[in-house]
């Protein structure tokens, strides 16, 4: 088989080398080392697989969630059904050092003429029409010039079957318009509830809902039912919560629960926070460098105000004092979307209606409380009976509580989610969710006693507006908080509406 990868060659040695041994199985040789445990898209896109409906799945999400273990669990299972090893090809593009020092364009199509000739010895298509179709996997793809394009004409001439994973948002997206009608996309965030109850072993966990489903979310029937159904599930979802609360929601902090939370925290900011800042966002548009410390600084701040909606002058100022250095508004901005992209945190946009959209700022939502606390060193419990033993972080826990229920409709793949910024006599709304032309406002009060006037207000305000077209509201409070009286406002714990799926 070696001197097979090796005759012929239409690409560097060094780089068929690493392509050799990202690809093990065409030589019989084993996989590496692959987690049991398997997250919860892995029935979907093993699905997708067998019955694509279209040629290419992207699936994206920040760094360190599962993305590539994911990849080799399905490479696995297709090779245990009895597909031909020479018919998978994976390639793990920030892996590739060689691919950086190779003087030819059009990596993605040279890599796969390549594959044809040598490994498959056959064109995609040939394959195809023996009903023998062909896998790629495309591991952090975007990082490639043109990726898109090239992915277009792969799938335009050939009939393949390919799954790329990504860890920024923006260049996937932009890469979406040559893509229209080829592309099926699903997003991955870090772990959920009933994954942490499944890969602890604190007992079974099932979310209410798989996925899609969303007119039953236009339902206050539908939460209340959320409600009883987390009732049922009680131990394990206390479990379950309490393991987020300390150690988050990564499966590297989960799947070790026996290592200190300091090794974690200090392996979460090595392998996630320092790896987009210094390698993922620090190169900009032709090659052109960002400021490391300014990336550093705004993502601190970030940190600090998480659940909320600072003002980007606010954050400009601190950073000028920080850094000591002249630094506007529009550059903060400009880096707050840069953190966005690699979903290491969403920036939820001010709600529009009728094309106008509200003033106000991003409410700045992180992707998993752990990595506040690893990057600050400042933990801060969720779980309601370690909270009540801090209570001076009850207002911090609520932020945090607001940035958890953010970030987790902001990663539902088809829901829009916005907040309602204060503007005039309008009271704040958390966030918005918007399913067809209905609206559901969200309100999150994350404390032991709920007042049924004061922290309902913004609800009760937005519902009472035609315009918002809002059949009822939500809201998410601690899990002994009780609900209102108000028969449109639903409320719902929050270790519940988090196994809604």
């Amino acid at each position: 088989m070696t001197d097979l990868l090796f005759s012929e060659l239409s690409l560097p040695a060094e780089l068929v080398r690493d392509l050799d041994r990202q690809n093990p199985w065409w030589r019989n040789q084993p996989l590496p080392v692959i987690p049991v445990f398997r997250r919860w898209p892995y029935n979907k896109l093993r699905e997708r697989l067998d019955h694509p409906i279209a040629p290419i799945m992207v699936i994206r999400g920040p760094r360190q969630i599962g993305k590539t273990t994911l990849q080799l669990q399905l490479i696995k299972s297709l090779l245990e059904q009895g597909v031909s090893p020479q018919r998978i090809l994976r390639v793990q593009f920030d892996d590739l050092p060689s691919l950086a020092h190779a003087k030819f364009e059009e990596p993605i199509l040279r890599i796969v003429d390549w594959f044809e000739k040598t490994i498959l010895r056959a064109t995609l298509n040939e394959s195809a029409h023996r009903q023998e179709p062909v896998f790629l996997f495309f591991d952090e793809v975007q990082n490639l010039e043109a990726w898109d394009v090239q992915l277009k004409s792969l799938v335009d001439h050939s009939t393949v079957r390919v799954m790329v994973t990504g860890s920024s948002a923006l260049r996937i997206e932009m890469g979406r318009d040559s893509l229209a009608g080829r592309i099926h996309s699903l997003e991955v965030g870090p772990l959920r509830l009933n994954e942490i109850a499944a890969l602890r072993s604190l007992g079974r966990l099932n979310p209410l809902q798989q996925e899609n489903g969303w007119p039953d979310w236009l339902r206050p029937e539908f939460w209340r039912e959320l409600t009883v159904y987390a009732e049922r599930q009680s131990g394990a979802l206390r479990l379950a919560f309490a393991a987020f609360s300390e150690r988050g929601a990564y499966p590297l902090a989960q799947a070790n629960a026996g290592i200190s939370w300091e090794d974690i925290a200090a392996q979460l900011n090595e392998t996630v926070v320092r790896r987009v800042i210094e390698h993922d966002l620090r190169v900009g548009e032709r090659g052109r460098k960002r400021d490391r410390q300014l990336l550093e600084a705004v993502f601190r701040m970030s940190c600090r105000y998480l659940g909320q909606s600072p003002n980007p002058a606010l954050l400009a100022r601190e950073a000028q004092r920080s850094l000591n250095a002249n630094i506007g508004p529009q550059r903060i901005r400009h880096y707050l979307d840069f953190l966005d992209s690699s979903l290491l945190l969403r920036a939820i946009e001010p709600l529009e209606i009728r094309l106008k959209k509200r003033r106000g700022y991003s409410k700045l939502c992180l992707c998993d409380h752990a990595i506040r606390a690893a990057w600050l060193q400042e933990i801060v419990p969720l779980d309601p009976t370690a909270l009540d033993c801090a209570l001076h972080l009850s207002d911090l826990a609520g932020h945090i509580a607001e940035s958890t229920v953010g970030y987790f409709f902001a990663s539902l793949t088809g829901l829009s989610v916005a907040h309602l910024p204060e503007r005039g006599n309008d009271p704040e709304v958390d966030f918005v969710l918007t399913i067809g032309e209905k609206r559901i406002p969200v309100e999150v009060k994350y404390r032991r006693v709920i007042d049924p006037l004061r922290d309902t207000f913004g609800l009760r305000a937005f519902l009472e507006k035609a315009v918002h077209n809002a059949p009822f509201g939500l809201l998410i409070t601690r899990g002994d908080a009780p609900a209102v009286s108000d028969p449109r406002i639903v409320t719902v714990p929050l270790a519940a509406m988090l196994i809604v799926r």
